[in-house]
């Protein structure tokens, strides 16, 4: 057995300064904290946190008055923070700065009298918080059937953001359905699907075509990791999305097989070695590295935690 071992995967800048951020504000603060949702759609991830007694919470209310909370990098809704500012809760924003650039750009339109058409997936937290900041001026599209159902008078101001975490050829087909319907349609000057997803997607488009089997590490409400699965399936492998080597099953492989390993951007990499280590238990599995871009990309720690880090110092 041969593993081709993506590279990019895994952690990206933002899912990097978020659970720095919250691993930080435990060492400052002790564990006694909330987090709004999960810090990152990663079950190992969140699980690790619990462990160490940090608590999630899906509304407010849960939260004790003048406690600690951690908005996650999914970002919130003014909403949100209105409610956090009524319960006198120290807030610490680890939102991924590309999440908020989406917000930025919808609060933008929203004050110019345009209509905003959002590309991407009902339910999910960034989505929830996106359209949090203008919900009178934004409409949720998922796919170009969505699109034939939109109707707006001819003069109109519309433009269109997209959830970051989409894959590139989803959101594609979704803005070509929109620039056919609307052509005067307008758009950010550089597109929302973030550098990390589009990376990773890439190498799985290059690398699934070598390999029999396709492995994504992640976690099933991770919608990026998701994207990775499905790539990997429009090349007709068998592609599973698992959160870590206890869900391998013996019968996906066979001994000469080529193995494609990656992780979604938010998986930690301790998951990967677990399974490079089962594959080379199971089937003596040898290890290719396999670059298609290299990544420098790093984002700094909120600035309400750093002014925090400067008064304790």
């Amino acid at each position: 057995m041969k593993i081709l071992l993506a590279n990019p995967r895994g952690f990206c800048a933002g899912v990097n300064m978020a659970i720095e951020c919250l691993d930080e504000t435990i060492r400052m603060f002790g564990s006694n904290i909330y987090v709004y949702h999960e810090i990152v759609h990663n079950k190992y991830v969140v699980e690790r946190f619990t462990r160490q007694g940090v608590t999630f919470v899906n509304t407010i209310d849960e939260v004790p008055e003048g406690s600690i909370l951690l908005f996650s990098a999914h970002g919130v809704s003014p909403e949100i923070r209105q409610q956090s500012r009524v319960r006198k809760l120290q807030t610490i924003d680890a939102t991924c700065p590309l999440v908020t650039k989406v917000h930025l750009e919808a609060i933008k339109y929203a004050r110019e009298g345009y209509h905003i058409i959002l590309i991407g997936h009902e339910g999910h937290d960034e989505v929830i918080g996106t359209m949090g900041e203008a919900p009178a001026s934004i409409s949720l599209v998922e796919d170009p059937q969505d699109v034939s159902r939109l109707s707006f008078e001819d003069e109109a101001k519309i433009a269109y953001l997209t959830q970051t975490t989409l894959s590139v050829e989803e959101a594609g087909r979704v803005i070509v359905a929109l620039k056919e319907r609307f052509p005067y349609i307008e758009s950010p000057p550089k597109e929302d699907i973030c550098y990390a997803t589009t990376n990773r997607q890439d190498a799985v488009k290059q690398l699934a075509q070598q390999a029999d089997v396709v492995i994504v590490l992640g976690s099933q409400n991770s919608s990026n990791s998701r994207r990775l699965q499905e790539i990997g399936a429009l090349f007709n492998k068998p592609s599973y999305l698992i959160d870590g080597a206890e869900e391998l099953c013996r019968d996906w492989f066979s001994s000469d097989e080529t193995v494609l390993i990656t992780a979604g951007a938010s998986a930690p990499e301790v998951v990967v070695q677990d399974c490079i280590r089962w594959l080379n238990n199971e089937f003596g599995a040898t290890l290719e590295e396999v670059t298609t871009r290299e990544e420098h990309v790093s984002f700094p720690l909120p600035r309400e935690l750093r002014v925090l880090q400067s008064a304790r110092v």
